[in-house]
């Protein structure tokens, strides 16, 4: 299948004026808390397994907080860059950005302010090493993902996702002030459990994905090749949960809740696959592995959170 045209070039819409209570609920939504909800929850489990217990409840605060407000800074920002194909996507033409209720100046100085003021907290809140991951987390999402993947390739969200990856860094070194080899495979399970939790999504929406130009998987590839990459890529995350059970010294507990998490996620992409293979079997049910991605990850950061209180 052909890659979709550049999205068309829709008209600026004229600022809206509303009530100071509708402007706040605005800018927050463009922040995306649903999105940061997600992010967080990877970072709370890495910081309880890099303690070996719970932190001080000081520092997971800031670092929750300046997390949050750091990825709400990458949220609007992206909702700034992307404000014209937000325009003629169903899913996101509501977007204060895209209505104007929220003009694109009002968004930029937002974004950039939040985003400032979260590096700095971060920086002096909890120690230089996660701020300045923070800001290579900013960057990955907002020019490598926004403005120079997503419009141009199919592979926007394996190699954008990366961002997503961070906050599992970020946690690790705001208990240790750096990184090791727990980490780098905590980032390698959200990495490789990315393309399979947002491509359902792109299935379900790539009649809007193909209006706005975004050459996503589902919109340039048939859904049998798209199955078969989410079977590949879910194989590669359950591969980095079950190393992570020696090299982090995790039980027999863990280990049988990440295997059991996983062949119940990677029976639910074959079904999608077999359903793409043939239609007879009935609709693809896409957004069934989208909610099925989101239970798995939270319960394999449940178990690492679980594990480290074990008494055995």
């Amino acid at each position: 299948m052909p890659v979709p045209p550049r999205g068309p070039r829709p008209h600026q819409p004229a600022p809206t004026r509303h009530g100071w209570r509708r402007t706040v609920a605005a800018y927050v939504a463009l922040t995306k808390p649903r999105v940061i909800e997600l992010l967080l929850v990877t970072t709370l489990p890495t910081m309880v397994l890099a303690e070996r217990g719970f932190p001080s409840l000081t520092l997971v605060l800031a670092t929750l907080v300046g997390g949050a407000g750091a990825a709400g800074a990458a949220n609007v920002l992206n909702c700034y860059l992307d404000r014209d194909i937000d325009q003629v996507m169903n899913r996101t033409k509501r977007r204060a950005t895209a209505t104007g209720e929220v003009s694109g100046p009002a968004a930029l100085t937002f974004g950039l302010t939040l985003g400032a003021v979260s590096l700095t907290w971060l920086w002096f809140a909890v120690n230089p090493v996660s701020a300045l991951l923070t800001a290579v987390a900013i960057l990955l999402y907002v020019v490598g993902y926004t403005m120079i993947l997503k419009r141009r390739t199919p592979q926007n969200i394996v190699w954008g996702g990366a961002a997503g990856c961070m906050p599992v860094l970020i946690g690790w070194s705001a208990v240790t002030q750096g990184v090791s080899w727990e980490a780098a495979l905590l980032f390698g399970v959200v990495f490789f459990w990315t393309p399979p939790h947002y491509w359902p999504l792109s299935m379900k929406f790539r009649r809007d994905y193909a209006a706005a130009g975004v050459p996503m998987l589902p919109v340039v590839a048939a859904d049998t090749k798209v199955a078969r990459e989410m079977v590949a890529y879910t194989l590669a995350m359950i591969a980095c949960t079950l190393v992570l059970w020696p090299v982090a010294s995790l039980t027999w507990v863990y280990g049988l809740v990440a295997s059991a998490a996983g062949a119940w996620f990677l029976w639910s992409c074959l079904a999608l696959w077999r359903r793409a293979q043939d239609p007879s079997r009935g609709p693809l049910k896409a957004m069934s592995v989208f909610h099925a991605s989101i239970t798995y990850l939270t319960i394999v950061c449940l178990a690492i959170c679980v594990d480290v209180f074990l008494p055995f």
